[in-house]
């Protein structure tokens, strides 16, 4: 018998009010594991094809797997996947935090929403008990006051909420779903599906917060080491000092940060610095100075060790900068810093508060600023377009202006709400040539030109561009497979990958590294485990561990070869949802400013080379199992991975 597992999941229909309670069977267990493909089994099933993202027939679903709430690091993660409105494909998006466990605790492997509610409502699950209640109050009001109010209402400051701000109420196509007002469920527009069912958060409260585990002394004997390797290790110490931020400087240092909306990789020494990883570390984080900077201002999720968040207490411009709604990473970072050639830290910080406590994604939010400065620069769009703001690049003032009217629908701000492609359609003229879209999905800040195989990656991925969907080039190297056999070499062998490559390159062995790290990141999704704690390459724990943890807490063997596996199912249960969708090879694409040269610092004049890319699409196809002409997976692909349930679907 599987263990780890509570058992049940949560049905809601919003329309009509209804709570059921399903108990899935063990092999449904076993064949889907949890997280996203446990949630895409769910969404697949329930949702029709050619459904309104917004509409009551599209499915929200919250999932879980057999290790969370186990006393390990990276567990505490949950999955959230629907159809996407800002795509028109899969949405799938992850988050970590302390809401997932609590869920485990209170009785649920996960929760399938349907429906809509005719008013506001929350969902208040507690000790195995589920009911609806009128969220009317608390419609309107930001993460953090929501947080606050559910506290003082449930007469509990344990409990924990996942919701959505403003953003997802006003639709928003890129609004997230929040929990701790910090930990986002940022990609694809999941708020703005909760935001379309009128459902402002899940409630959670459990009970005993103990996981029974089948081998609890296995699952030890794996994790032990790792509390040490968090200084040990001086990658994933880098990370727990400095957030994901401390990588910043060194992406600037080799033309990896994108600039001025992808226009080039470089923003200068001093002005990466500037809105850099350490600076943050010593100036901005909270109670940096009392605690000597070694564990101020750093924030975790359920038992884990690593303590990457960022917590900032500090100001721009006499408006504060309140701890409470966390603080910038280095994709939010770059977005509203280089991307938008801004160098003030404040502002960068100010502009993830702001889009933690309306709840939207910051990738996107900062990508579509850069996307407007960059249409304002060409003359594309005028003062008149957007009341008076001068955007350009460099201004920060003009930047969080314009992102507060996205973040309200004001203005021009509900043209850049829609998104960046949408906002190209309306705008004209060209318009369309200064996207950094795959999918109408904003690029993040790690860069084709000098990482080849995310061409690849960007280009196939379901849900549009995403920088933790596989490991990235410098991963793969002779020198660092040489300089550390014991880590990055033989976890790259445990997944069938030892032809280390250099790092510019993208040849077929660079595709194999593409294809087979993609599957090892689907596993981490499926089985809702931390990218930064376990992982194929520089992570705290490699995939054999994981495997072992798995393994420990359900009481059935797991090798890394069923990982890849389970990797390799839930890609194409995304990839068969945007079948059904009719989105095909021919979506595979890049943005056109990735095949034009950057311009300035190490990677002046560097581009993705347009035949390489189109020969390397060829290639990938090809081992993943997917038709040439279409992208789509093959009824032999189906089959093998126990998925022939689909080829109806896709009229295979």
């Amino acid at each position: 018998m599987l263990q780890g597992y509570a058992g049940k999941i949560l049905h809601v229909d919003l329309t009509t009010g209804s709570l059921d309670i399903e108990e899935p069977s063990e092999d449904l267990y076993r064949t889907y594991m949890g997280g996203s493909a446990l949630g895409l089994y769910y969404l697949l099933k329930n949702t029709p094809p050619g459904a309104d993202p917004y509409g009551p027939e599209n499915t929200l679903a919250f999932m879980l797997a057999g290790i969370t709430g186990a006393p390990i690091a990276g567990q505490s993660r949950a999955t959230v996947v629907a159809k996407s409105p800002l795509t028109g494909g899969v949405g799938d998006s992850q988050a970590g935090g302390f809401w997932p466990a609590e869920l485990k605790f209170a009785g649920f492997d996960g929760i399938v929403i349907t429906g809509i509610s005719p008013k506001p409502v929350y969902l208040w699950i507690h000790q195995g008990e589920a009911e609806l209640r009128d969220a009317s109050h608390l419609w309107g009001k930001v993460t953090t006051e929501v947080d606050e109010m559910l506290a003082e209402e449930l007469d509990d400051k344990r409990i924990q909420v996942t919701q959505i701000g403003p953003a997802g109420e006003k639709l928003i196509r890129f609004a997230a779903i929040l929990n701790m007002a910090t930990r986002a469920h940022g990609r694809t527009g999941m708020g703005a599906v909760m935001g379309s069912k009128k459902l402002k958060a899940i409630v959670v409260r459990g009970g005993k917060k103990k996981l029974p585990m089948a081998d609890p002394e296995r699952v030890r004997e794996i994790m032990k080491p790792s509390i040490a390797n968090v200084r040990a290790d001086e990658d994933v110490w880098a990370l727990a000092k400095y957030g994901t931020l401390g990588i910043l400087e060194s992406q600037n240092a080799v033309g990896g940060l994108p600039t001025r909306n992808y226009q080039s990789g470089w923003m200068g020494y001093d002005r990466a610095a500037a809105i850099g990883g350490e600076r943050l570390f010593n100036e901005l984080l909270r109670g940096a100075a009392e605690d000597n900077q070694l564990k101020a201002g750093r924030d975790t999720c359920y038992s884990c060790a690593v303590r990457c968040k960022r917590v900032v207490e500090s100001e721009w411009q006499g408006r504060a900068i309140d701890p409470k709604s966390g603080g910038p990473e280095y994709e939010t970072s770059s977005v509203f810093g280089s991307y938008c050639d801004i160098d003030d830290i404040g502002a960068t910080a100010y502009a993830s508060q702001l889009c933690n406590q309306y709840g939207v994604d910051t990738i996107a939010a900062g990508a579509t600023m850069a996307f407007a400065i960059d249409c304002f620069e060409q003359g594309l769009i005028s003062v008149e377009d957007t009341e008076g703001i001068e955007l350009g690049w460099g201004n920060a003032d003009a930047m969080i202006a314009m992102l507060e009217k996205t973040l309200n629908r004001e203005g021009f701000g509900d043209v850049l709400a829609e998104g960046s492609a949408r906002a190209a359609a309306r705008i004209g003229n060209g318009a369309e040539d200064l996207l950094i879209t795959v999918k109408g999905t904003e690029l993040p800040a790690h860069m084709p030109q000098v990482k080849p195989s995310l061409a690849v990656i960007y280009a196939t991925n379901p849900f549009g561009a995403d920088h933790q969907s596989s490991e990235h080039d410098p991963s793969y190297t002779p020198d660092v497979a040489s300089a550390s056999p014991d880590k990055y070499g033989k976890r790259m062998a445990d997944i069938g990958l030892t032809d280390q490559q250099p790092a510019d390159v993208l040849n077929d062995a660079k595709v194999e590294y593409a294809l087979k790290t993609q599957y090892a990141y689907s596993a981490l999704d499926t089985a809702d485990a931390c990218q930064f704690v376990f992982g194929p390459a520089w992570q705290l724990l490699g995939m054999e561990e994981l495997a072992g943890v798995i393994s420990g807490v359900q009481g059935e063997e797991v090798t890394v070869d069923d990982l890849m596996t389970i990797g390799a199912r839930r890609l194409n249960m995304l990839r068969a949802f945007n079948a059904r969708e009719g989105i095909t090879r021919e979506q595979d694409t890049l943005p056109k400013k990735l095949f034009q040269p950057l311009e300035g610092g190490p990677s002046d004049g560097k581009t993705v080379d347009r035949d390489e890319f189109q020969a390397a699409l060829g290639t990938y196809y090809e081992m993943a199992g997917w038709d040439p002409v279409t992208g789509n997976p093959t009824a032999e692909t189906l089959d093998g991975l126990g998925l022939g349930w689909l080829k109806a679907e896709l009229a295979l």
